[in-house]
C-alpha cells in the first residue's frame, strides 16, 4: 500500500508539470506568439495559424489532461502534439545562426527534454492497472 501511495504521489506530481507545461505554454503561443512564429520551420505554411491551432489544442489538452477519465485520451493527443512540434526543435538546433538568444547547445538540450517530456506524458497519463483511477 505504502508502495502505491509514493506512485500515486509521484503520478500526480508528473501530471502537474504536464498541465502546466502545455497550458502555460498554450497560453503563450498567444501572448507571445512573434516568438513561436519565428521559429515554425520555414516549409510549414501559414506558420501564425500553426501557432494558435497548436496554441488552442496546447490548452485544451491540458485541460483535458485534469479529468481521469480523458486523461488517457489526451496524454496520447499530447504526445501526437509534441511529437508534431518536433521540427521546431529541431529547426533551432540546425539552424543555430537564425536564433542567437541562446548557443547551439541549449537548443540540443531542448530536443533532450522534449525526449523526457515525452516519457512523463505517457508515463503519467496511462490507465493505472490498480482499482484506484483517481491519480
Amino acid at each position: 500500500m505504502n508502495h502505491f501511495l509514493s506512485v500515486t504521489t509521484f503520478k500526480r506530481f508528473g501530471l502537474g508539470i504536464v498541465f502546466l507545461w502545455f497550458f502555460v505554454g498554450g497560453v503563450g503561443h498567444f501572448t507571445n506568439a512573434d516568438f513561436f512564429v519565428a521559429i515554425v520551420p520555414p516549409w510549414v505554411p501559414f506558420p501564425v495559424w500553426a501557432v494558435y491551432i497548436s496554441g488552442i489544442f496546447e490548452i485544451v489538452l491540458a485541460l483535458l489532461v485534469l479529468w481521469p477519465k480523458s486523461r488517457p485520451l489526451a496524454g496520447w493527443g499530447l504526445i501526437a502534439l509534441t511529437l508534431a512540434v518536433t521540427p521546431a526543435n529541431i529547426h533551432m538546433f540546425m539552424n543555430p545562426e537564425l536564433f542567437p538568444q541562446a548557443p547551439q547547445s541549449a537548443y540540443l538540450i531542448r530536443l533532450v527534454v522534449q525526449v523526457l517530456l515525452l516519457l512523463l506524458i505517457w508515463w503519467s497519463t496511462k490507465i493505472q492497472k490498480s482499482s484506484d483511477m483517481n491519480v
